[in-house]
């Protein structure tokens, strides 16, 4: 028996969840904790939710609450969220709890006596109206890169871009609208880059990790890590346990983590086992695409510099859409797991994001593709063969299972298959392929229904009763190993065909392997129920419409906020042209002014785009490789707005070509495309020579 520590990652106490985050991590993590209690292991499974960070304290600020109120209202929701969906959690917490301070406090001084903190000045924005510095979020402006309006202090959603508070353009105070001045502030750095070397090593020699986890890591640790600041000014938060250190609190991503530890603890106050057994083990984290640098990188320097011991493994379910579209909560372009739980069970839930693609593959969900598969997977194939199995059994043998001759090759070979399906299928779900394994199970259930159709019961029972026997007996062995290799899967179902069965195991006891184990001849089944009904047309039209018309609601308020703002605008719009004007001039005066030394550093030349795409999920971007003759440059240029790739394509570019490759929306860009500003139209030359330089 081993022990073993599995985790979710975090759900941020903001929202409550939607399918994307059930499909990415919790129902995967709920199927591996299940089926390993199965197979004997001692495991503990546990959660928190995430409720420290500037998106909590801003939502606060804007409501007029505080942002332990925030996040106690979403910690609920979140925490009903997955009890509905049975995900079987053996301990739920919050990082707001005293016993997460404590242990995140004690982390941090830990470090810091180690030598891997260090304090260092930094330029930080402050808001005189609110009297204090803003941390990244409570930042507003345009984007440096692509100039869109709305980037935030810490990211930009229209190119991806990761970016400083600092370098927001005409930067706004969310709270109050002024424009912040640029202030010196004393913070505390992870030294993260020296621990590059442990890092790479830890990665390319564990042979656990998967490999989208994997490549994505080394990707970021090939280009050279970067110390973290660790420390953020404001007081919603873990304050920094450092001595008249006051008004600073520890940046939620070094403390986030802990939220397992701290969960950990309170089951072990609990139960008084020592959850550090179990972490020691075998711990094993189940998160989103999004925070595999986080918890490949990140985390395990972390632990490094606490001298712990890492975790074994690290499962990334990657993203999933929308009909088609990337899922957005901001445009209600998102299914909400209460609202999906009001009108479908839980089990079918489970069962579609989990057949519907691999978790180390993005995935859509559709409403027509989820009715075909819950028509015709659970209710065709397996539903189909369990009611003809028990209502033959109810009909022909009163409820009783059948005394069996001896098997003709055809019941040899699917006696064989049935008691051979328990040890693969779980050998699937152990190397945590979980769709693989869910795909075979159906494909037993199809076995199950040509092996009855191939032995004619309905006839043989006349004709040759001791063939109908022996159909009848092994189609109900077939049910029960049905009923058990669901359990991970589908918890209710399963117990559902299970009790019709008259197989009954005290929830959290059954055993994976009785899966291969017959029922005796003479063993009494109950009464069947239907297990699984049809989805209507019209029931998944009207789905699609609330859909729809959500999106559409949301754009109607969009349009309506925005003139509701115009009109704000409008009685002083000539006084701000006024003030602008003044601005531009003295902001001309205090040009900066560059030598020609460093001016001849930057080598401009002249290519030639001899490709271009759309960047997914972007609308400013374009993908481009650009001939500059003696090779080939990637660049992601912000001009998709003014040039269409077909537009675009074999235009002459003036390019810089020494420029520090950055990446954005995952893509590597090793140059930059020289542009004007607002109409992002190209700087050219039709009669310059590929290559040729700009002197």
């Amino acid at each position: 028996m081993s022990k073993i520590l599995i985790t979710s990652a975090l759900p941020y106490a903001n929202g409550p969840t939607h399918l994307g985050h059930l499909r990415s991590t919790y129902i995967p993590a709920d199927i591996y904790a299940r089926f390993n209690r199965m197979k004997g292991n001692d495991v503990l499974f546990v959660c928190a939710t995430d409720e420290h960070g500037t998106p909590i304290a801003v939502k606060a600020e804007k409501e007029g609450k505080t942002p332990l109120e925030i996040a106690t209202r979403y910690h609920e929701m979140i925490k009903e969220d997955l009890m509905s969906c049975n995900i079987s959690l053996d301990n739920f917490s919050r990082t707001s709890d005293p016993d997460h301070y404590e242990i995140a406090q004690n982390f941090f001084l830990k470090l810091y006596e180690n030598g891997f903190i260090y304090e260092k000045e930094i330029k930080q924005p402050y808001c005189e109206e609110c009297g204090r510095f803003l941390p990244d979020r409570y930042v507003e402006g345009i984007c440096p890169n692509c100039e869109a309006e709305g980037a935030r202090g810490d990211h930009c959603e229209s190119c991806g871009r990761h970016l400083e508070p600092t370098q927001i353009v005409e930067p706004q105070c969310l709270i109050c609208n002024s424009t912040p001045e640029i202030r010196e502030s004393k913070h505390y750095f992870f030294k993260l880059s020296h621990f590059q070397d442990d890092v790479y090593n830890w990665i390319t020699s564990n042979n656990d990790l998967p490999p989208n986890v994997k490549n994505y890591a080394l990707q970021w640790v090939k280009e050279g890590l970067k110390d973290w600041i660790l420390t953020r000014d404001m007081e919603w938060g873990v304050p920094v346990p450092i001595k008249d250190v006051n008004g600073k609190i520890i940046y939620v991503w070094g403390e986030a983590f802990l939220g397992y530890w701290s969960s950990a603890t309170q089951w072990s106050q609990k139960t008084g086992k020592d959850w550090m057994e179990y972490w020691d083990e075998n711990a094993i984290h189940f998160i989103g695409k999004d925070i595999i640098y986080h918890h490949s990188i990140f985390w395990p320097a972390l632990l490094m510099g606490h001298k712990c011991t890492l975790p074994k493994n690290i499962i990334a379910g990657e993203y999933l859409s929308l009909e088609g579209q990337k899922m957005s909560t901001s445009k209600n372009w998102v299914i909400w797991t209460s609202d999906f739980l009001k009108d479908f069970d839980a089990d079918i839930l489970r069962y579609y994001l989990t057949i519907n693609a691999p978790l180390n593959r993005d995935t859509d969900f559709s409403w027509d593709d989820f009715q075909r598969r819950i028509n015709d997977e659970l209710a065709d194939v397996l539903g189909n063969f369990l009611h003809r199995t028990f209502s033959f059994t109810a009909r022909f043998f009163q409820s009783t299972i059948p005394e069996t001759e001896t098997f003709t090759s055809e019941d040899l070979e699917f006696e064989k298959l049935i008691k051979n399906a328990p040890a693969e299928i779980g050998d699937l779900i152990s190397k945590f392929k979980f769709r693989e394994g869910l795909v075979a199970i159906i494909k037993l259930a199809k076995a199950g229904n040509k092996y009855f159709n191939d032995q004619e019961p309905w006839k043989t029972v006349k004709s040759s009763p001791e063939k109908a026997a022996n159909c009848i007996f092994l189609c109900n062995q077939l049910a029960k190993t049905l009923g058990i290799l669901l359990i991970p899967y589908m918890p209710v179902k399963s117990s559902e065909i299970l009790k019709t069965l008259n197989y009954e195991e005290k929830p959290g006891t059954e055993n994976w392997d009785d899966a291969s184990i017959f029922l005796d001849s003479g063993h009494q089944i109950n009464k069947a129920k239907p297990l699984f009904v049809k989805i209507d047309d019209d029931y998944i039209e009207k789905q699609k419409e609330e859909l729809y018309k959500n999106l559409e609601d949301q754009e109607n308020n969009k349009i309506q906020e925005d003139k509701t703002q115009e009109n704000k605008n409008s009685d002083q719009h000539s006084a701000d042209n006024n003030i602008k004007g003044l601005k531009e001039t003295a902001e001309t005066d205090k040009m900066e002014i560059i030598s020609i030394d460093d001016f001849a550093k930057l080598d401009l030349r002249i290519g030639q785009v001899t490709s271009a795409e759309a960047v997914e999920g972007s609308k400013n971007l374009l993908k481009l490789k650009v001939d500059i003759k003696d090779k080939e440059l990637q660049v992601v240029a912000g001009v998709a707005k003014t040039y269409s790739p077909e537009e675009i394509l074999n235009q002459k570019v003036v390019i810089l070509v020494n420029l520090e490759p950055a990446k954005l929306f995952g893509i590597k860009s090793e140059g930059m495309i020289l542009a004007t500003g607002k109409s992002s139209s190209l700087l050219t030359s039709l009669n310059a020579a590929v290559g040729e330089k700009i002197k």
